[in-house]
């Protein structure tokens, strides 16, 4: 039986999730933004944390886990990539890319996703994969630390997953990214209406599949030529389409 993902919004505009295995009883939290929220989520659920999964050091995403931990009745083993392990907190599994992970009975894959920072990883389940800030609902994070070619390596490994695998990713940008998407393919409509059922549906609604992804996602759409038109980059690559798209948002 595949995971079933709860989305747990934190602070601003963060997303922690809860991945629990029917079976066994075993729930991952992905990310520790603050621990209030996880918390209920989980007595609301009546699910036991068993894991905690970290894809990158940021202090939006680790810096309730203390909190968490106290919060809880039992001990959880905390995973984190090896390569950054000196900045993550204390972990009790140090992974690197191509590393399985299990939740309870389930497995899944790390997958090197840096560009954002150096060393962030994500986490692909069947059906699922957690993201952190490398590929974003409409968008992909910042470069903080990576180049771009990096990122666009990242996300293309991402995008070698299923297409029916959801996408979920560590915040809610959904409507800057809708603005700049439409600045780019302002005829879009597969763009306009991942806002418009997001904002109807909830936090739930946020994470959409991979094809969705692809269909409306400007980051992913540069390997298309009329988005590489729309940048006045026609025979441009893939990665440097990318790398001038990544540009323009951060100006944006």
């Amino acid at each position: 039986m595949p995971l079933q993902v709860i989305t747990v919004p934190c602070l601003k505009d963060n997303f922690a999730f809860l991945a629990h295995d029917p079976d066994s009883g075993a729930t991952a939290v992905v990310d520790v933004p603050e621990a209030a929220p996880i918390l209920k989520a989980l007595d609301d659920r009546g699910w036991r944390a068993t894991d905690v999964l970290l894809t990158h050091h940021h202090a939006d995403h680790v810096q309730g886990l203390a909190a968490l931990q106290a919060g809880l009745a039992a001990p959880v083993r905390v995973t984190g990539a090896a390569a950054d392990a000196h900045r993550l907190p204390p972990l009790d599994r140090a992974v690197s890319p191509g590393d399985s992970v299990m939740v309870g009975g389930v497995e899944g894959r790390v997958i090197d996703v840096s560009g954002h920072t150096v060393g962030h990883v994500a986490y692909a389940f069947p059906g699922v994969a957690f993201t952190g800030d490398s590929l974003m609902a409409l968008g992909c994070g910042r470069l903080f630390e990576g180049t771009a070619q990096m990122m666009w390596d990242s996300l293309m490994r991402l995008a070698a997953l299923p297409p029916d695998t959801r996408i979920c990713s560590g915040h809610d940008y959904l409507d800057g990214n809708l603005a700049f998407a439409r600045s780019v393919e302002p005829d879009n409509a597969a763009a306009d209406a991942r806002l418009t059922h997001a904002r109807q549906k909830g936090a739930e609604a946020v994470h959409v599949t991979l094809d969705e992804e692809r269909a409306s996602n400007p980051f992913l759409r540069a390997v298309l030529p009329e988005v590489k038109a729309a940048l006045g980059l026609a025979g441009a690559s893939d990665s440097e389409t990318f790398a001038e798209l990544r540009r323009r948002k951060d100006a944006f």
